[in-house]
């Protein structure tokens, strides 16, 4: 396993302390997580093998730091925040993947500052609307139904998985508090009623080699938006996942992470 540190970010004129993890020997990847906080998992784990990982953790959704969302009004302010991110050495110039919430995000940044994005990868991201496809509201469902909405197996090794690490060192109501906190600190500030903030008229902007993956079986966003994102970013390429559902990345690990090395590798 690689060991992974735990930095801090001055950011937002010294207002916001962002929490980063860090890990991997390479060339830099910034992950932007989805709407249920970050967590290390075997996915940042096989990216890390070949690259120098940033794994920022969105403001509100760091243990011990609910509040510092509170200082960001809206989507735009977060997406200036991230950018601050991109100003630190090393960065300037980066891939990113981001998946869901973080998705939205990474196809924000790659739009507003395309010259500061080399790849992108979005898994299942949010940020479009089609009123004949709506997206489920994560932040709707019961904790106890979340796997039958998020995976294509709920009783599956991913599904496991994801539920053994969103309680891993703390007391299941403190795990469950956490998650709520940080599906309100992402989805429920900037992202709903609908996730539609105008990205369809920046998405264009994008000039980064892009790969889109997704879950055949998604149930909380409907694959059918990976063909939308794909219409609409110049040169982009979708990855289905078979037996996969909202976090493919987990539920098929291997073949994504595959996917995902080759792409990066490849030279455009």
């Amino acid at each position: 396993m690689v060991q992974v540190q735990d930095r801090t970010v001055s950011t937002w004129s010294d207002e916001i302390t962002m929490h980063v993890k860090t890990a991997g020997s390479g060339p830099p990847l910034l992950f932007l997580h989805g709407a249920g906080g970050l967590r290390w998992d075997p996915f940042l784990e096989g990216l890390a093998q070949s690259y120098t990982v940033y794994a920022p953790e969105a403001p509100g959704t760091s243990p011990g730091d609910p509040d510092a969302v509170r200082k960001l009004d809206d989507l735009w302010d977060l997406v200036f925040l991230y950018s601050d991110l991109l100003d630190r050495p090393g960065l300037e110039r980066v891939a990113v993947i981001g998946h869901s919430f973080g998705g939205m995000l990474a196809a924000e940044l790659a739009a507003c500052y395309p010259e500061r994005v080399s790849k992108l990868v979005l898994i299942a991201p949010i940020g479009l609307w089609r009123d004949d496809v709506p997206i489920r509201n994560i932040a709707t469902y019961p904790p106890e139904e979340l796997p039958k909405v998020l995976f294509y197996d709920p009783e599956g090794e991913g599904a496991r998985m994801v539920l053994a690490m969103l309680q891993e060192g703390e007391e299941p109501v403190e795990a469950q508090a956490r998650f709520i906190w940080a599906i309100a600190s992402t989805i429920g500030k900037f992202a709903w009623p609908i996730p539609d903030k105008g990205l369809k008229k920046r998405i264009y902007r994008i000039r980064a080699p892009t790969l889109i993956v997704w879950g055949k079986d998604d149930r909380l966003v409907p694959p059918m938006y990976a063909d939308e994102f794909a219409r609409r970013i110049p040169g982009a390429r979708v990855a289905l996942v078979e037996r996969a559902g909202h976090l493919p990345q987990l539920e098929q690990l291997g073949q994504v992470l595959e996917t995902v090395r080759q792409f990066l590798a490849s030279p455009q």
